[in-house]
């Protein structure tokens, strides 16, 4: 939220007190019901990336071409790239966030066919955005050899390259992305936490109510909050790598959710088939080969 209002010139000494502050509001003061609104409403926004895609007048032809005949290079940056655009798009806390989401919303076993074609319609949805979001800065920023040290850069670079009105779509998308990370991401991990340990966990509690659940939500908004107020920390950075170590680990948390899917004990009739299992195995390899390739490139070259 910090890179993304400072390309409309706000200092982020201003924009991070009160994005957290109005974060923090949303989630203790409302409850699940008017939080799902709020992010629903929100989701609109994300079509300012593919408007701003069209904006950008690519080359459909070339992009057929690469999309279907994708170049894969064994270096170290380039590796580094894949783990971390995986570990941003099947993030690890939006499978715990998912499961904690279902049980807070009181879903049943019969609301299971709904609930499943939720997350697929939102796993189509967040694929296709990421591939606008890709495509705009390839034919307009890597095309030209710019080079970005912020988001602040990312949009001025866009603005001559594809026009103003795209500039200001890609930042308002990113706001709105970022509104979606700085809210869900705490809430994931105070989900996790809280049911670990037995405590109550659920946006429809009081704060008094779940006292732990909120107050490490509290903490983890701030706390973070004011790791960026520190001066000179290089926001990209930050953004990039922690992505990198999501896609690094997001290998194993799928192992154990496999393991439980498949455990007909605990699933009954629900547990996998064999297509899901096959699919679902195919890409842990997938993400533990490149995350391993990764690391072997990082270290020995």
């Amino acid at each position: 939220m910090a890179a993304s209002l400072e390309i409309f010139g706000v200092s982020k000494y201003v924009s991070v007190p009160v994005s957290a502050a109005i974060v923090w509001w949303l989630v203790v003061k409302g409850n699940y019901k008017s939080v799902e609104k709020v992010f629903l409403f929100a989701c609109v926004f994300y079509l300012s990336y593919i408007v701003s895609g069209f904006m950008g007048r690519p080359d459909w032809d070339a992009i057929g071409t690469s999309f279907l005949k994708p170049s894969v290079r064994f270096e170290t940056g380039w590796l580094t790239m894949a783990v971390g655009v995986i570990g941003t798009t099947i993030a690890p806390w939006m499978q715990f966030y998912l499961q904690s989401s279902v049980v807070d919303k009181g879903l049943k076993a019969e609301d299971y066919p709904v609930t499943r074609m939720d997350v697929i319609f939102g796993s189509v949805t967040v694929n296709v955005v990421a591939f606008f979001i890709i495509m705009l800065c390839a034919v307009t920023l890597f095309a030209n050899g710019v080079h970005i040290q912020s988001a602040k850069d990312a949009a001025l670079a866009l603005a001559p390259l594809a026009g103003e009105y795209c500039a200001w779509l890609f930042a308002i998308g990113l706001l709105n992305a970022s509104l979606f990370a700085a809210s869900i991401l705490p809430i994931s991990t105070a989900y996790t936490i809280c049911e670990a340990f037995g405590w109550e966990s659920s946006l429809n509690r009081k704060f008094l109510e779940a006292p732990q659940f909120y107050g490490l939500y509290s903490l983890m908004v701030f706390l973070g909050a004011g790791i960026i107020l520190l001066p000179d920390m290089p926001l990209i950075t930050i953004m990039f790598y922690s992505q990198v170590i999501n896609g690094a680990i997001l290998p194993v948390i799928l192992v154990f959710m496999l393991v439980l899917i498949n455990d007909r004990r605990i699933m009954g009739a629900y547990a996998n088939g064999t297509v899901m299992n096959v699919l679902a195995w195919l890409t842990v390899a997938v993400l533990t080969g490149l995350s391993l390739a990764m690391i072997g490139f990082a270290v020995f070259t």
